[in-house]
């Protein structure tokens, strides 16, 4: 009787518990609650917080290769897939409007990639670091991360440095949430009271033929360019495609919705997985947060400085606020620079003409990936 109730005792999760899953429960706990509480990113916090706390109960074995989490992890992101459907959905839902309206705002998506390949040198220079040993494969993949695209670093990272999988995609969801705390005290600190106040002119009506032809285009450019980009580009324009053609609603509409939604729960339970205390309480991990935090203030700096640029060779016709949003957080970057923008000045909505370089960073950071892939994968 004794010898069962020690067995018994043995087998529940009070024994088995290590001072690091309690550790990694909680930060799970507070993920959601980040969700819930202050409504940052509920769609994706939700799911990689509750599959944080999965991932960190002891013998369930959930996170394992034979476990729930585990499985998907393998078939969606290990794979690939999920990303690309991810980006799929994405173009479906995305209007290329305010950016064809305005093709100039694209140099704003660009220059907020800057901390993309700053971060690469960065990375490696980690190296001097005891306990650090990133390969060049390694530093792409954790530079990346500067984008604010969590589809874009778990593809380049399933690519380059599967091992970091994990780190990775937990850090740049993570930024990719808290857009609406990072990003404020850098707009402020690098732009003045007057050029936050700058309204902008209502941009012009884009017609539809501009619309369906504008992803045909960018795909055959990215074909001819740089086809390593191709997966990512394509299944965002294929997204577009279907959304500005007009002769599919059903499908756009299941790309926008019902496919999005299925994949991104899947996608952020895969993600939390790899929040177990095992895998992810080391010095790389560490490392990994710290680095996709510089690469993330560094391409929020750099779209600013490319903004305020903008603001003076246009004759102060660009708020230099919406050079914030070209990191490809979407739509959250585009509304944090609206909403700076609003407490400088109550007449200033900025929303649509931060989409223009915030769509502008979806393509940037997927050419900036293709770039990587390119020369070292």
């Amino acid at each position: 009787m004794e010898q069962g109730l020690l067995h018994l005792w043995e087998a529940t999760g009070l024994y088995n518990f290590t001072p690091g899953q309690v550790i990694m429960i909680v930060v799970g706990v507070l993920l959601i609650y980040l969700a819930v509480a202050r409504g940052f990113e509920p769609l994706l916090l939700i799911p990689i917080g509750f599959g944080g706390v999965l991932a960190n109960i002891p013998i369930a074995g959930i996170a394992g290769p034979d476990g729930i989490l585990g499985i998907l992890y393998h078939a969606g992101i290990e794979s690939g897939i999920f990303p690309l459907l991810i980006f799929m959905g994405v173009g479906a839902m995305t209007d290329f409007g305010p950016l064809l309206a305005r093709p100039s705002l694209m140099i704003l998506g660009a220059a907020a990639q800057f901390g993309i390949f700053f971060t690469l040198f960065g990375a490696i220079a980690m190296n001097l670091v005891p306990g650090m040993e990133f390969s060049m494969a390694d530093a792409a993949a954790i530079a990346i991360i500067g984008g604010a695209d969590g589809p874009t670093a778990i593809y380049v990272a399933s690519r380059l440095a599967p091992d970091l999988l994990g780190a990775i995609a937990v850090a740049a969801y993570s930024y990719m949430a808290l857009v609406p705390i990072i990003q404020p005290p850098i707009m402020k600190l690098l732009t003045t009271e007057e050029e936050r106040k700058t309204k902008m002119t209502q941009l012009r009506h884009v017609g539809k033929l501009e619309k369906i032809l504008f992803p045909l285009l960018l795909l055959l450019v990215t074909i001819l360019l740089l086809p390593s980009a191709a997966p990512l580009v394509g299944m965002l324009c294929f997204g577009n495609l279907l959304k500005e053609c007009g002769v599919v609603e059903r499908l756009s509409n299941t790309a926008q919705n019902e496919l999005i939604n299925i994949v991104t729960i899947f996608l952020g339970l895969a993600v939390g997985s790899k929040l177990a205390a095992d895998k992810f309480l080391n010095a790389e991990t560490l490392g990994i947060l710290m680095l996709g935090m510089v690469a993330f203030s560094i391409g929020t700096a750099a779209g600013l400085i490319m903004g305020k640029i903008m603001y003076r060779l246009t004759g102060k016709a660009v708020n230099p606020l919406i050079g914030a949003a070209g990191v490809s957080a979407v739509p959250m970057a585009a509304r944090v620079a609206n909403k700076v923008g609003l407490q400088a000045n109550p007449q200033n909505f900025l929303l649509m003409h931060a989409m223009g370089p915030n769509v502008a960073g979806v393509i940037g950071s997927a050419v900036a990936a293709g770039v990587l892939l390119a020369i070292i994968g």
